[in-house]
């Protein structure tokens, strides 16, 4: 039996309730798809740090970066630099890019094969998409044309590759200034605004989550 600890940064929100429950339902899917049966616990990152010695006989699913720093997993040093948010921006600025706040979110899906980009998420409160508010905060997907899309396309694969980053959903926070991608920040999880994907996006981003940590093979995504 596979034991799953899914960590997040506080237990009880709406919003957590929602993430961890997409998890969870994936999870049980993949083990209802003849995978091994599996055992999910959740937990607070602050409890974490009190009883990190869980960690070694579990698979550690944290969807949150407030991870205790000494603590030991496979993700330690992805989580460490995507924490620093400003030390990240610096090597994007580095990389010539501009660097600031955003209000969207450009889901990649690193698989062992490789990438495959999710539609971008945007935030609800935004000017643009006032109209199509959801429940959640955040509406998926914010169409983009080719030109727009190709450079955000590239930073992911140069961003993900310089970090060696291992099978996972990622989110890039980014915005626009004067029509050039402004990047933000790095998710190494489907943070919150994954959610938008939920009966939107086939699998979801949680689903696609938990595909990537368990080697399971993902050829698409579509957009019902």
């Amino acid at each position: 039996m596979t034991q799953v600890l899914i960590v997040v940064e506080s237990i009880g929100s709406a919003e957590t309730t929602t993430i961890v429950s997409a998890l969870e339902r994936a999870i049980s899917v993949g083990s209802g798809a003849g995978l091994e049966t599996t055992d999910v616990k959740v937990i607070s990152a602050s409890d974490l740090s009190v009883d990190a010695g869980i960690v070694g006989v579990h698979l550690l699913c944290p969807l949150t970066l407030s991870v205790p720093e000494k603590l030991v997993f496979p993700g330690q040093t992805l989580y460490t630099v995507c924490r620093d948010v400003a030390g990240l921006r610096k090597q994007l600025e580095a990389w010539q890019y501009i660097t600031g706040d955003g209000t969207f979110w450009l889901p990649i899906v690193l698989t062992a094969k490789g990438a495959l980009y999710g539609e971008v998420i945007g935030s609800a409160q935004g000017a643009d998409l006032v109209n199509a508010a959801s429940a959640s905060g955040y509406i998926q997907p914010v169409h983009l044309s080719d030109y727009q899309r190709q450079p955000l396309y590239a930073l992911g694969q140069r961003l993900l590759r310089s970090l060696n980053a291992s099978p996972a959903v990622y989110l890039i926070q980014f915005g626009w200034q004067d029509g050039a991608v402004c990047f933000d920040r790095l998710f190494p999880f489907p943070a919150a605004p994954a959610i938008a994907s939920l009966k939107v996006q086939t699998p979801d981003l949680f689903a696609c989550h938990w595909a990537c940590l368990t080697g399971q093979p993902l050829l698409d995504l579509t957009i019902s």
